[in-house]
């Protein structure tokens, strides 16, 4: 046995507007503000600090994003352990204050080095929101609603892209990093008629151990859940990652006819992940199968992939942003992603699982961008991320294809 039934009595549930629901939106926007910024002012921020020429943009700038990635992982397994044994809102609260101080220093730097430290420190900071946040939902409303929760907190937070946008243009790349600092110590206020999960609360009076990442490779099935649950979301970040964040390279390899930037590309992106997970929570409802729904979407984003690298060369510039576009829309699955990796596992490990599956989702950059490097001069720009892209969907579709379904399951069990 691997999960055993809490005998204790059942807890309180939520309302889809209510305060924990609202708190964690607003949570994942600033997230998600934070963690695509630089993306957005890579270019303007390197070349400020006296990086000019081209390959040395790309090769800083992909340093720093492995740096922000790098730290993502220790803090997803951090605030992943702590939310089983702490509490779902210290995490949450606790990331939200490191990674603001974090970007707050990051308009104030000078060098290349103290850049790559606090992006290192903003990572791990970012790792804890997201995670907690949905498992925070998932255990506070009905079964029956809880993927229309966590479809509203992916939603609004996806969102936080776009004013990381229009923040960056209008007010330069070291405001921008204020502006964002700012706004989560302002979230901060909001802790006022946030209350714990009942479910966390029911475990703690238990004597079952809590917020062991061990012991999530001890069981060879429970091992299999995690790993199928990590691969999942790799082909968000392959998207992100690698075709949105060097839209400019791309951009000039595919003669794109006019200029391309990143900023532009990351807004239009997301402004599809907004009506992608709007989409894939819905149809994970209707349908009654977060598989199939994940499957449909994997699909999708296959198709988009292709779109992108091998029907756009010699496009102009508004064909390619309305790609990315698309190609948003295909990806936003990923607050569906963390929900299915939050309900297959007990209330003991779920928060580790919820905060860690995304945050290795999010690190698989650190591993897919040597490969993409490795692959770029055998197979040239566009070959090396179409044989990423084919690779990192087929497995994650394999992976989805043989999870257990978990729409209206009931999350009031521990693991064993």
């Amino acid at each position: 046995m691997t999960a055993t039934s809490s005998p204790l009595p059942p807890t309180r549930s939520t309302g889809l507007l209510s305060a924990i629901v609202v708190v964690a939106a607003l949570g994942y926007f600033v997230d998600i503000y934070d963690l695509i910024l630089f993306s957005i002012v890579r270019v303007q921020s390197l070349k400020d600090l006296g990086i000019t020429a081209a390959d040395e943009v790309t090769n800083q700038g992909l340093y720093l994003i492995n740096m922000q990635m790098g730290g993502m992982l220790l803090g997803g397994i951090l605030w992943g352990i702590l939310g089983d044994k702490r509490g779902r809102l210290s995490v949450l609260f606790g990331s939200i204050l490191i990674y603001s101080l974090a970007n707050l220093a990051n308009g104030f730097v000078q060098t290349i080095e103290q850049y790559a430290w606090l992006r290192l420190i903003a990572g791990i900071g970012l790792a804890g929101e997201l995670g907690a946040g949905i498992t925070l939902v998932s255990e506070t409303l009905p079964k029956e609603k809880r993927g229309y929760g966590t479809m509203i907190v992916a939603t609004v937070g996806v969102s936080g892209a776009m004013l990381a946008y229009w923040v960056g243009e209008a007010l330069g790349w070291r405001n921008a990093y204020f502006v964002g600092g700012g706004l989560g110590l302002a979230l901060l206020a909001l802790r006022v008629g946030v209350y714990e999960s009942g479910l966390f609360e029911q475990a703690k009076k238990s004597e079952v151990e809590r917020g062991n990442f061990l012991a999530l490779f001890t069981n060879r099935a429970r091992l299999a859940r995690y790993v199928k649950c990590l691969l999942i979301g790799v082909p968000l970040w392959f998207v992100v990652g690698i075709l949105i964040t060097l839209a400019p390279e791309f951009g000039a390899g595919l003669g794109i006819t006019g200029p391309v930037t990143a900023g532009l590309a990351v807004f239009w992106c997301y402004f599809g992940l907004v009506f992608g997970d709007f989409a894939s929570g819905t149809l994970s409802q209707v349908l009654r199968s977060r598989n199939r729904a994940l499957q449909l979407f994997l699909v999708f984003c296959g198709a988009l992939v292709g779109v992108y690298l091998f029907a756009l060369r010699g496009a102009s510039p508004t064909a390619f942003y309305t790609a990315c576009f698309v190609l948003g829309i295909s990806v936003g699955f990923w607050a569906l992603f963390v929900t299915v990796a939050a309900e297959q596992f007990g209330t003991n490990l779920r928060a580790t699982v919820a905060t860690t599956a995304p945050n290795f989702a999010r690190g698989s950059v650190v591993v897919l961008v040597p490969l993409f490097q490795a692959l770029r001069g055998p197979a040239g720009l566009v070959g090396s991320a179409a044989i990423l892209g084919l690779v990192s969907l087929l497995i994650a579709f394999w992976a989805v294809s043989t999870l257990p379904e978990s729409f209206g399951k009931d999350l009031d069990y521990v693991e064993s």
